[in-house]
């Protein structure tokens, strides 16, 4: 499968708005993605919990609509997942500040005049990026969901 970085790159901050707003419509409320797992300590961790969402019994009683918005949420948290680590796999430091430059929205212009560079130079770095994450095989598997990515 091919994966088009420049796309995906486009479209991060949709899909983290997109999963901001499915979370609220089939849990009821937006779990922040870094605390997915956090662990508590003290009192709070040995007082009962209530639920943060929806059950195992209500997700599978859900309509068929909302079954396709849970699938769709689910596949943007892992492409954010997956998008969100790249920067790890890029070796340079210039690389890694370009690509949170372009994740953050910024243009072509905005980012040569951030690194004081020019745009064919911005340009170049763009195009290694893609090369670097489209080579690396651990960001491929984050991406499709492969169990060996971890």
């Amino acid at each position: 499968m091919s994966v088009n970085i420049t796309e995906l790159i486009r479209d991060y901050r949709m899909m983290k708005r997109e999963v901001a707003r499915l979370q609220k419509i089939i849990f009821g409320n937006q779990f922040p993605m870094r605390s997915w797992g956090v662990a508590q300590y003290g009192i709070e961790a040995s007082l009962p919990k209530g639920s943060k969402g929806k059950s195992q019994e209500e997700l599978r009683d859900l309509d068929i609509r909302e079954q396709k918005q849970y699938e769709r949420l689910k596949e943007y948290e892992r492409k954010i997942v997956a998008i969100e680590s790249a920067g790890d796999f890029l070796d340079r430091e210039i690389l890694k500040i370009c690509y949170d430059c372009l994740l953050e929205g910024l243009t072509r212009k905005q980012i040569a005049m951030h690194l004081e560079l020019s745009i064919d130079s911005v340009d170049k770095l763009r195009q290694e990026i893609k090369v670097q994450l489209g080579s690396n095989t651990t960001f491929s598997k984050l991406l499709n969901n492969e169990k060996e990515a971890c």
